[in-house]
């Protein structure tokens, strides 16, 4: 079980890391980041939304419980990462520059298939059979 608990954690903190960078870097509006938003034809507010909620999506990801909030984090994450990478292939960018947002985009898809159960949205009709109301006929 423990393997089963460190085989979550490694993409999850390693994914949590980079993701936590790149929304500091989106906050602080680094030069490199102004360049590739600029780059890429996005406008330079758009940085602080996604630095935000990059913030906010790791620190749920990290958070105890909150098990439908881990969810939309994970959606939006792949949302954000796919998107990127379409980005850089849209802009004219070599194929290399689409390989770091799909690293990341294969972390993420680690990390959420190997959450725990804890940490996982569980719908209580999956977990019990199916019970049907015996209806009589005449």
């Amino acid at each position: 079980m423990k393997n089963r608990h460190l085989s979550y954690w490694i993409p999850t903190a390693l994914f949590a890391l980079a993701m936590t960078m790149s929304g500091l870097g989106a906050l602080t509006r680094q030069a490199p980041m102004i360049a590739a938003y600029t780059h890429l034809g996005y406008p330079v507010y758009f940085m602080t939304i996604l630095g935000a909620a990059k913030l906010l999506g790791v620190g749920t990801l990290l958070a105890p419980g909150l098990p439908r909030l881990k969810e939309w984090a994970y959606a939006g994450f792949t949302i954000n990462l796919a998107s990127a990478a379409l980005s850089h292939l849209a802009a004219g960018d070599p194929v290399g520059n689409a390989v770091a947002p799909l690293v990341l985009l294969g972390l993420l898809l680690a990390s959420w298939r190997l959450r725990p159960a804890s940490r996982s949205l569980v719908s209580p009709a999956a977990d019990e059979p199916a019970r049907h109301p015996v209806v009589a006929t005449a």
